[in-house]
């Protein structure tokens, strides 16, 4: 189906992008997709949503869609660690289907797959999709201007521009929406392997063992996606030709993780790259004519795996407000830009805690994380308050729950 004039153009055909140009188009807008890959590729990140995302999904109606990739569901944990024997740990198994009713865990899908799914069915709900949009150009105002090329220059003039452009947004950038951010206090790598046959297929793990903190989570078919986090200042860890052989070598040599697991016999099914655990927000991530979705207005730090319940979160609320009102000029949504603003701090607060507890690589870092593990066994009140928001999102618990007070207690 092609537009002269859509109302709503969204640059960015991820996640967040595809996602609400789905639902809009569902709910009678006229929306152009724009997609700057013709193939999405790996980008390494972005393939765990948090139990709370998978109700986020089911609410958008596009839970199925992501399952249609062979996304599997991670509902059980085990916290392998240096700190903790690893027959204790499996006694410790932690099942996420008790966390909602009806959701079986978390959700693992391959990022691509997922990307290029939702994209099918924006296309199937009506959304005219373009993929190997180059150049686009967002101008904003009352009534904004999109240029892109597609093989010849095309000028569109929607109602409004969504920012769904990732982490380096240039929608955010030409809107000159400004973003604040807290640098990095860790790296985190990743590299997608397969040859995992030995690990079970509805189990993941985070750890920490000498200077890392470890994640395992399944992909299906035998395929993981295995991250690393370590100090700013080894960035360049994973570099070079031999980065993905030392990687998995690294894993291999893990003591926390029981060696009958095969991780020692994986072989790597994609790139290895590092990127930072920055935090950053914007306190008005619109412009006149334009607004951003996902990372493109802020993202959170990625250790607690936060990143694709928020953006689906943000997807649900920007419709709602879209979709319930005529008003899409700023006015009209200060109310989604202040929801999320107190979503990302409330996320802010638990991320950089559990931080604290799991990517301090000392002594007094061990003695603390200890201290979590034995809080966590005997159910600590306190504790589970504070970092309940991973796995139940930022909306469901009381202001207190993110409080300065009570995280500082906890890390005490």
């Amino acid at each position: 189906m092609q537009f002269n004039q859509p109302d709503v153009v969204v640059v960015g055909g991820g996640i967040a992008g595809a996602s609400i140009a789905t639902v809009l188009a569902r709910g009678g807008i006229r929306v152009l997709l724009l997609e700057r890959q013709r193939a999405y590729r790996d980008r390494i990140r972005g393939e765990y949503m948090q139990p709370w995302g998978v109700l986020e999904a089911r609410a958008l109606g596009l839970e199925d869609v992501i399952r249609s990739t062979r996304a599997v569901d991670a509902r059980y944990s085990v916290a392998y660690d240096e700190l903790v024997d690893p027959s204790a740990a499996e006694a410790g198994k932690r099942d996420n289907a008790n966390i909602f009713p009806g959701v079986a865990g978390g959700l693992c899908a391959s990022h691509p797959k997922a990307c290029q799914a939702l994209a099918d069915e924006a296309g199937r709900s009506g959304v005219e999709v373009v993929s190997g949009a180059a150049e686009v150009r967002v101008q904003p105002g009352k009534r904004p201007t999109v240029t892109y090329r597609d093989g010849r220059t095309v000028e569109v003039r929607p109602r409004l521009v969504i920012g769904a452009d990732g982490r380096s947004s240039t929608v955010r950038k030409q809107a000159g929406i400004r973003m604040n951010q807290i640098p990095a206090t860790h790296m985190a790598a990743g590299l997608l392997v397969e040859g995992a046959g030995k690990w079970p297929a509805d189990q993941y793990t985070i750890g920490v063992e000498g200077d890392c903190m470890f994640f395992v989570f399944p992909q299906g078919d035998g395929r993981l996606r295995l991250y690393l986090c370590h100090a700013n200042e080894q960035a360049t860890r994973w570099a070079g030709r031999g980065g993905a052989r030392r990687f998995i070598e690294a894993f291999a040599g893990l003591r926390a993780i029981p060696e009958s697991l095969g991780l020692g016999l994986v072989t790597p099914a994609g790139p290895c790259g590092t990127f930072g655990g920055d935090q950053t927000w914007c306190d008005e991530p619109f412009a006149d004519g334009v607004v951003l979705a996902g990372d493109a207005g802020g993202y959170d730090n990625p250790v607690d795996g936060q990143g694709l319940s928020l953006a689906l979160r943000d997807v649900r609320a920007l419709s709602d407000v879209l979709l319930s009102s005529g008003d899409w000029t700023t006015a009209g949504l200060r109310p989604y830009a202040g929801q999320r603003a107190e979503r990302l701090r409330r996320m802010r607060r638990v991320s950089t805690t559990y931080a604290a507890f799991m990517t301090t690589f000392t002594d007094a870092g061990r003695v603390r994380r200890a201290r979590l593990y034995g809080a966590s066994r005997n159910g600590a009140d306190d504790l589970r308050l504070a970092l309940s928001a991973i796995f139940v999102g930022p909306d469901r618990l009381p202001a207190a729950a993110f409080s300065d007070q009570l995280h500082d207690a906890v890390l005490a």
